[in-house]
């Protein structure tokens, strides 16, 4: 069934700066100065085959188009006309059961959706889902998710070499903090295509509790994932860090909070109303200032989280810089 067609706000020229989270552009950052990354990544790149990939997805699932779920077709031609995507990449569904979508390849990114994901979103979920991957493709994200999907291919050959597999799970472990932050972006895309925040919380109730929307209540799982944030003593706080290490995307009350706090910081309104990047000069940007702003992200973060590990932290961070100002001041700064 098709819903009212109604009139969204094209982004004309708009960069994908506009929606990356600064702590992706952060990660990326870091993960980019690891010893050893760009090696890594042009050995994968030699070793992923294009062309391989392609005839899977050609002999294994649906390509979409005018006639192969239509629907989604059009859904991709409008989520790209309001990010206002210069070429949109090919879109597949595949039968799987469960509840993911993804956007791979090192050249042409390619989006592929899975079928349990289709079955369970009505259309503007849909619009979401498949504008949270444009996202990824528009965003560049689409070789670095390669990369880690390789990587953790190859990791249990990579165990078995001792000093070898050190360095890669470190690089493994700098792709999963950036994946989880990538997903942030996404999101922000997502929503900046379909342009109605309820349905950018519908789809993250969807996935965690398996579509049952007529028993869930937005309120209350926003509630939720405030208690998963603030709650609990330090144990608590190990927990989620051991919970999460290995996780590509995170929790889902953690992205529908996320994406709740850029709407109330008002960052959303702003680029609807037409102040945002341009691609035009997306040249003149510098990695300097991505840096900055993902260092300003996690120190909001920390200041606003509320389990004890990271007050633990903040509070060493604060003796450890009260510490540091008393001895400037008790044996002077630079004497001599």
């Amino acid at each position: 069934m098709t819903s009212p067609t109604r009139r969204r706000v094209v982004l004309t020229g708009i960069s994908s700066r506009a929606w990356e989270h600064p702590a992706d552009r952060g990660a990326l950052v870091a993960l980019r100065k690891l010893r050893g990354f760009d090696t890594v990544l042009k050995a994968v790149n030699g070793m992923v085959s294009e062309r391989a990939t392609r005839l899977l997805l050609l002999g294994n699932a649906v390509r979409v188009d005018e006639r192969q779920f239509p629907q989604i077709h059009r859904l991709l031609a409008e989520v790209g006309q309001v990010l206002d995507a210069a070429e949109l990449p090919e879109l597949y569904v595949v039968a799987d059961p469960t509840l993911n979508a993804m956007t791979v390849g090192m050249e042409r990114p390619v989006i592929v959706l899975n079928s349990a994901l289709v079955d369970l979103c009505d259309e503007e979920e849909l619009r979401f889902v498949v504008a949270h991957e444009l996202g990824h493709a528009l965003s560049g994200h689409a070789v670095y998710r390669t990369l880690l999907l390789r990587l953790l291919q190859l990791s249990g050959i990579l165990a078995a070499i001792p000093l070898g597999a050190v360095g890669i799970r470190v690089i493994i472990a700098a792709l999963m903090e950036w994946s989880r932050k990538s997903e942030l972006s996404a999101d922000r895309a997502g929503l900046l295509a379909t342009q109605d925040p309820a349905v950018a919380l519908r789809v993250q109730m969807k996935l965690a509790g398996g579509g049952h929307l007529t028993d869930l209540d937005p309120a209350s799982f926003l509630a939720q994932g405030q208690e998963y944030a603030e709650g609990g003593d330090l144990r608590d706080s190990v927990l989620k860090l051991m919970l999460i290490e290995q996780q590509s995307h995170p929790f889902a009350v953690v992205r529908a909070a996320e994406t709740r706090r850029w709407v109330d910081s008002g960052g959303y309104t702003e680029i609807l109303g037409g102040t945002y990047p341009r691609r035009a000069d997306d040249a003149a940007a510098t990695l300097g200032e991505a840096a900055r702003q993902a260092a300003d992200s996690y120190t909001e973060s920390f200041r606003r989280a509320g389990d004890a590990l990271t007050r633990l932290v903040h509070d060493l961070g604060g003796v450890v810089g009260a510490a540091k100002g008393w001895l400037e001041e008790r044996f002077g700064r630079g004497r001599g």
